[in-house]
């Protein structure tokens, strides 16, 4: 009977100290199985478009890959998509910390940043989507704003950049017609307008007007030249 009971103690200590084994030690999620799993979540989302379960499976991807500026990319673009500017303008500069190189991240900086009103941020950004891609509308993009700044000859430079490269003579550009219309012209022509109106607000009318001129000779049906040659 001893003996019995005595089996029967080692053999209930035996089960208790495996049971106890087996929850101390669970089976642990690695990074990369989290990763998988948040990534399929994530195109799950998308497909359904059920936009915050995306956006939280990626911010998780982000937090726990945070030197992979794919995942800060994603989400940039997700948040711009939806015109949440202020959000898209936020996550592209957090990626632009880690890769400041991220094509994507910057476009989505430039034009969030100018979307909410933060022209001298957007400026510095789309700067450098210009110095890196050597694109002719980013350069469009920063004469802009350097005119909406009153950044004078910082414009005129970058739009004399823009008439001087032959792909301004290729490139289009919309601008308002009539009846709603859009109105197609090269962004050498619209280059030379924008000429006009800086040289209106430095006070030279005569070089306003030859900048016009020029503009209709590329585009003699171009409204807003015409509008700018009327006004002087």
């Amino acid at each position: 009977m001893n003996k019995i009971k005595l089996l029967l103690v080692i053999l209930t200590l035996s089960i208790s100290a495996s049971f106890a084994q087996e929850v101390a030690s669970p089976e642990v999620e690695t990074i990369r199985q989290k990763n998988e799993r948040d990534q399929r979540v994530y195109q799950l989302a998308l497909r359904y478009n059920d936009l915050a379960a995306a956006r939280i499976s990626l911010i998780g991807l982000i937090e726990r890959n945070p030197t992979n500026s794919r995942y800060g990319e994603l989400l940039a673009t997700l948040y711009f998509e939806n015109n949440q500017f202020s959000s898209a303008a936020l996550a592209a500069l957090d990626v632009l910390q880690v890769n400041d190189r991220s094509i994507e991240a910057l476009e989505v900086a430039a034009y969030s940043l100018e979307q909410i009103g933060a022209l001298d941020r957007a400026l510095t950004q789309f700067e450098r989507l210009h110095l890196l891609t050597d694109d002719i509308y980013s350069l469009y993009k920063s004469a802009y704003l350097q005119y909406s700044l009153k950044k004078h000859e910082e414009a005129l430079n970058s739009i004399n950049m823009i008439v001087k490269n032959t792909k301004s003579a290729e490139q289009k550009l919309g601008f308002p017609g009539e009846n709603d219309e859009t109105q197609e012209v090269s962004m050498k022509a619209a280059a030379l307008n924008l000429k006009g109106l800086v040289y209106i607000e430095q006070g030279s009318k005569e070089d306003a007007r030859k900048a016009f001129e020029e503009a209709l000779a590329l585009e003699p049906n171009f409204n807003l030249a015409k509008e700018g040659l009327k006004g002087l």
